[in-house]
């Protein structure tokens, strides 16, 4: 049974390693030298914290590891670990408190998962929403995004300018019934359920109220929004402020009337 456990430590598709009750390594399985390119001859009987640990995690990894030398184990624990050539490997750590045949606590095994690609992928995740963020905030043209429930939740520079309504006197609030002049209620609603809907809409014409009552008039393309698993979680509106060329067209077609006569 000892060498069965021995042969799944060493060729587990996971890094296992083994502290004894001073920290010091006395497991390193295949995988752990893989992720790490540290050989388990480099590693055996060195200590695991201090020569492995980055310093700014020294102290909590050292923390779970003791907890589990006294019994209290941890679970999905995050920690990074340095490979022989420097470079940072995110690990999913769990740690189980490894007790000879009599009970006595002799030291920790950890179970861990390689995490880094999915932590790369979060960073990348993240500093992308950051972009677009930014590109939402700033872009020149009014955006605007309501929740499933018709409520606004992002509300940009631009549509602030435009409104005289800030983000802070916005979002919370229903676009419709707070924003639209009535007799859009109807159509302008239509086009946003369809979009939570999935049914997209492009190049609606219909009129914003300002805070001082000017109407201005928005070209809008409305975009269904997804979370990560595709779920309809909302509408992103983008619009044009078409207010300038509509009056213009009010004119020309004033004019025109007028030599028509």
């Amino acid at each position: 049974v000892a060498q069965e456990l021995q042969t799944f430590i060493d060729t587990a598709n996971a890094p296992i390693f083994g502290i004894d009750d001073k920290g010091l390594v006395n497991e390193w399985n295949n995988k752990a030298a893989e992720i790490t390119g540290f050989s388990s001859e480099e590693v055996v009987g060195r200590n695991l914290v201090e020569d492995f640990i980055t310093e700014e995690y020294h102290t909590s990894v050292k923390e779970v590891l003791d907890n589990a030398l006294r019994g209290m184990e941890a679970a999905n624990f995050e920690f990074p670990l340095y490979t022989k050539d420097q470079r940072r490997v995110e690990v999913l750590l769990n740690a189980t408190t490894r007790r000879n045949a009599t009970g006595k606590v002799v030291g920790v095994l950890g179970v861990g998962q390689d995490i880094t690609e999915r932590k790369d992928a979060e960073v990348v995740k993240a500093r992308v929403a950051q972009e677009l963020q930014t590109f939402i905030d700033t872009a020149n043209a009014p955006i605007f995004g309501i929740d499933d429930k018709g409520l606004v939740n992002e509300w940009n520079n631009k549509a602030a300018e435009i409104t005289g309504f800030s983000s802070e006197e916005v979002v919370g609030r229903n676009l419709v019934e707070d924003f639209i002049t009535e007799e859009y209620h109807t159509s302008v609603k239509e086009v946003l359920d369809n979009a939570l809907r999935g049914m997209e809409a492009a190049n609606f014409e219909f009129p914003l109220y300002t805070k001082d009552q000017r109407r201005v008039e928005v070209l809008l393309n409305a975009t269904t929004r997804r979370n990560a698993t595709g779920k309809v979680v909302g509408v992103l509106g983008v619009g044009q402020d078409i207010t300038e060329r509509k009056d213009a067209e009010v004119v020309k077609a004033r004019v025109a009337q007028e030599l028509q006569t």
